[in-house]
C-alpha cells in the first residue's frame, strides 16, 4: 500500500491504495463518492468518467499511481452540489434519465464536450459522446439537452460579457 493525497472536487483527500488501484474504486470506496459508477470495467462504456484536470477520463481505466498530487479530479459531485450546472438541468428539462445508470458518465462527457466545443453540431456530439452507451437509448434526448445547454451558456456568456453601454442599448 502507498499514501496518496489527491484533490478531489476541491477538496484534499489522503488515502493508501495499491497503486494499481483504479480511481474508480478510489472515488467510490475511499473518497466515499458514488456518483461515478461502475458499468464495463474495460473503459468502453462511459458509465465511470471523471474529469481530471478538465479532461474527460475513464475512471475504471486510470491508476490511482498516474494521478499527480497536483492533478484537479471532479466527479459528478463536483459538477454542482445543487443541482443547478446547466448541463443537468438541460438533462432535467429534456428528460433524459430513464434508469439513470450512465448519466454521471454522460453529463461528465457533456460538459468537457461544452468546454472545447461550445456551439456543437449534431454530428460533433455525436463524435464526442461515441463511447458513452446509454442502453435505455436515449441518445436523441442526450443531444438535444447538450444542444438546450450550449445554448444557454452561450446566452449567459452573452449576458455576463455586455458592458455597461451594450446592456442600455
Amino acid at each position: 500500500m502507498k499514501t496518496y493525497t489527491l484533490t478531489i472536487n476541491g477538496k484534499r483527500t489522503t488515502i493508501e491504495a495499491e497503486p494499481d488501484t483504479p480511481m474508480l474504486w478510489v472515488i467510490r470506496d475511499y473518497a466515499g463518492l458514488k456518483g461515478t459508477k461502475f458499468g464495463c470495467g474495460m473503459g468502453l462504456c462511459g458509465a465511470c468518467t471523471i474529469h481530471l484536470d478538465g479532461q474527460p477520463v475513464r475512471s475504471c481505466q486510470t491508476p490511482v499511481s498516474t494521478v499527480k498530487a497536483t492533478s484537479k479530479i471532479t466527479t459528478i459531485e463536483g459538477i454542482s452540489a445543487n443541482i443547478d450546472h446547466v448541463v443537468q438541468k438541460a438533462w432535467i428539462q429534456e428528460q433524459v434519465p430513464q434508469c439513470g445508470y450512465c448519466q454521471s458518465g454522460q453529463i461528465m462527457s457533456a460538459v468537457a464536450l461544452l468546454k472545447s466545443n461550445p456551439n456543437p453540431t449534431d454530428d460533433d456530439i455525436d463524435a464526442y459522446m461515441a463511447g458513452n452507451i446509454c442502453r435505455c437509448g436515449t441518445y436523441n434526448r442526450i443531444r438535444k439537452a447538450i444542444h438546450s445547454a450550449a445554448a444557454t451558456l452561450k446566452t449567459e456568456a452573452g449576458t455576463v460579457k455586455k458592458s455597461p453601454k451594450q446592456a442600455s442599448r
